[in-house]
């Protein structure tokens, strides 16, 4: 059996009534004829849409039957313990360009009970934003349920909710429970576990293709709101050159972004996991012992677990990216 190497997935594309063009203009992806592109699946293990390896010898297997043969070696031995051949992450582009809904998705515990499904912890890392766009993310006062019943009843939920205007680079960092939704205007990458349960909450009203009111998941969602008012929602971190610097660190997920314009060389011996970069900026070559690989603006690889050593090379002069595994 050849040896496992930087793998590359076809992308899934998404027509959403809310879909723009973005993902092709500035991420360069052909989503073909789709009228409003509103999502790429960049790597998904999620049911019905699983990625399919598009480079190497590979090439035309599903990521379920990849981690089905090579098991540890593809995703991490613990990780593999414990999610079998499901892939616990889900990663997109989103494309908004229309408000999204208001909505929240419940906890482990929660969607296990209901939905025999796991929670959905989410992050975003802002890449392009029309000026002016806003997203929303939490409340902007104190709230509790039925403050929150009342004001939905009324139709003036967006009275409590928190929204923030924002700008290429801003992360937010989307806890089960927290409710939020992407703004008009704005390009990101969304980084997520693998779960497709959402309870819609507010739509602005819209209705669907044949006029019908959209469905809302109003009962679901009271017990699955978190009503706490935080300090802050955005994520606060400091830019360096020439070196990873964390943004999220969850159970589910460490996030990084490296932004460099010199080889890097990474250690990846100590991380029982697989590590995803998501290329947001130039193109590098990913020098390893399986030889080189090519990514560049808009496109997503997967390292596998068995590669402990890479080195990064920008040969566009500077790159940068997300790095995403699970585990500390």
């Amino acid at each position: 059996m050849e040896g496992l190497y930087p793998l590359k997935f076809t992308p899934i594309y998404k027509d959403k009534i809310w879909g723009g063009e973005k993902i092709k203009s500035v991420l360069n992806k052909d989503f073909g004829n789709l009228p409003n592109c509103g999502e790429s699946w960049e790597l998904s293990g999620v049911e019905g849409n699983i990625s399919v390896v598009s480079n190497g010898y590979l090439a035309g297997n599903t990521l379920e039957e990849l981690i089905e043969i090579y098991m540890g070696d593809l995703v991490g031995d613990s990780i593999y313990e414990k999610f079998g051949v499901e892939f616990p992450l889900l990663i997109k582009f989103i494309d908004a360009n229309d408000d999204l809904s208001i909505q929240v998705h419940p906890n482990d515990e929660m969607s296990k009970e209901r939905h025999n499904a796991y929670g959905k912890t989410e992050m975003w890392y802002v890449l392009q934003a029309d000026k002016g766009a806003k997203l929303q993310s939490g409340f902007n006062q104190e709230v509790d349920q039925d403050k929150y019943l009342f004001k939905l009843e009324h139709d003036e939920l967006t009275d409590i909710l928190n929204f923030e205007e924002v700008a290429p680079g801003d992360v937010f960092f989307i806890p089960a429970g927290r409710v939020h939704a992407i703004g008009k205007g704005i390009l990101l990458a969304e980084i997520q576990q693998t779960s497709d349960v959402t309870y819609r909450i507010f739509d602005y009203n819209r209705c669907d293709n044949q006029g019908n009111p959209r469905e809302l998941h109003t009962e679901l969602a009271l017990d699955a709101i978190d009503y706490t008012l935080y300090p802050e929602y955005k994520t606060k971190y400091q830019p360096k050159s020439n070196e990873s610097v964390e943004l999220v660190k969850c159970k589910y997920f460490t996030t990084n972004v490296l932004e460099f314009n010199e080889i890097i060389e990474k250690d990846y011996s100590e991380l029982d996991s697989f590590v995803i970069y998501i290329c947001l900026e130039g193109r590098l070559c990913i020098e390893n012992i399986s030889g080189p690989e090519w990514i560049e603006k808009g496109e997503t690889i997967l390292l596998p677990a068995s590669i402990d050593f890479v080195a990064l090379n920008p040969i566009s002069g500077s790159a940068k990216l997300l790095e995403v595994y699970v585990g500390e």
